[in-house]
């Protein structure tokens, strides 16, 4: 707690000890719920929930904030202290599409009136991709896939699974069954021929996570994984940010932070949200390429590139606050490399190098609000 305040005052932050703690203590996990539908999700029947945040707390300037929802011990309790004591909203994705991904956003958005991006995404494997039912074997069960991640199963891998099933009965042994599930599972590994496995393709990918066709592409086949494993799941975070919508008809201005490759303004794009202006901060050269290049393809507006959180002072937040009147959204999820669970060996929270980064987001939203409030 205390650690807290020194960070908070260290970014420029304001305490809320005024307002109770959402989990009860800083060492206990903040219980995610079940089943992962936020607040709200189109078609599930759930008791409405309303909120009314504080004045000071309300936008312009809206925020959005995303991270891994597995995170360690107290970091969702940290993020959210840091974020004026807002309440996260935990999402898991495949109540949206095909995929699962367990995502946690802290934002200050409007809960009601949200409306999904139509058309409504396929929700299970064989809608999504109707030619891998000719291979699918009946003992797998599975109808959506598991998290995508910024590395795919090896061909040693798969090789090792065809090898056990062609020299296992029909149907395989249990114990076999067991095995080769377990690794389909951990990889999303897909049926694409008799007893063969086979990681999804980039563009599989990308269609399960909201982006246009060959979004990724000119990219390295490594270099897309990784960038597709780190963005958002489109058709998600598009359902939060409907709400802008009627509230900006003329479009908005933008501070993108850790930009990617582009999920949140491929979600504001899909939902017909006109980009006048957005500030784009993501240090990746592969992943600016693909922005920049969806940007000059799809986009009239103005693009200004900064390369590193940690080059954006306070004082160029002022100048880009009055060249363009103030931003309407500061959205951006910062680096998960120390929170993921799949990282065992640096999982070190925010106070892991990558992680840390969180702390920039907290700083400059900080400065934003106040060079508006002194419009």
């Amino acid at each position: 707690m205390e650690e807290s305040k020194k960070k908070r005052n260290r970014y420029g932050g304001r305490a809320q000890g005024n307002q109770p703690s959402l989990d009860g203590s800083h060492d206990e996990p903040m219980p995610l719920p079940n089943p992962m539908v936020g607040f709200n999700l189109p078609g599930y029947l759930q008791p409405s929930v309303t909120r009314i945040l504080p004045k000071q707390d309300t936008g312009p300037p809206f925020f959005y904030y995303e991270n891994v929802a597995q995170a360690p011990k107290g970091v969702w309790a940290t993020i959210s202290r840091f974020l004026y004591d807002i309440q996260p909203e935990f999402v898991d994705s495949k109540h949206l599409c095909a995929t699962a991904r367990k995502r946690g956003y802290i934002h200050n958005l409007p809960i009601e009136n949200r409306s999904p991006l139509l058309p409504v995404p396929p929700k299970t494997i064989f809608e999504a991709f109707p030619h891998y039912k000719k291979w699918w074997p009946s003992w797998d069960l599975r109808t959506q896939l598991n998290c995508l991640r910024t590395n795919i199963a090896s061909a040693k891998l798969t090789e090792r699974i065809g090898r056990a099933l062609a020299s296992s009965d029909s149907p395989p042994a249990r114990s076999v069954q067991k095995y080769v599930m377990n690794e389909c599972r951990k990889g999303n590994l897909v049926w694409i021929g008799k007893n063969k496995v086979a990681p999804l393709e980039p563009e599989e990918m990308e269609y399960l996570l909201g982006f246009p066709k060959d979004h990724t592409r000119g990219l390295g086949i490594t270099e897309r994984y990784k960038s597709l494993g780190n963005t958002f799941q489109v058709d998600t975070v598009a359902y939060h940010l409907s709400v802008l919508k009627v509230m900006f008809p003329n479009g908005v201005n933008v501070l993108s932070l850790f930009t990617g490759i582009g999920g949140g303004e491929v979600a504001l794009h899909r939902l017909g949200i006109h980009m006048k202006a957005v500030v784009s901060v993501e240090i990746g050269k592969a992943n600016k390429r693909i922005f920049r290049g969806w940007w000059d393809q799809t986009q009239t507006g103005t693009l200004i590139e900064i390369d590193d959180v940690k080059s954006l002072t306070d004082d160029r937040i002022v100048s880009f606050v009055s060249r363009f009147g103030g931003f309407d959204l500061v959205i951006g999820g910062s680096p998960c490399n120390n929170l993921a669970g799949c990282n065992r060996y640096n999982r070190d929270g925010l106070e892991g190098e990558q992680s840390a980064l969180f702390y920039h987001y907290f700083r400059i939203l900080n400065a934003v609000k106040s060079a508006m409030a002194r419009m």
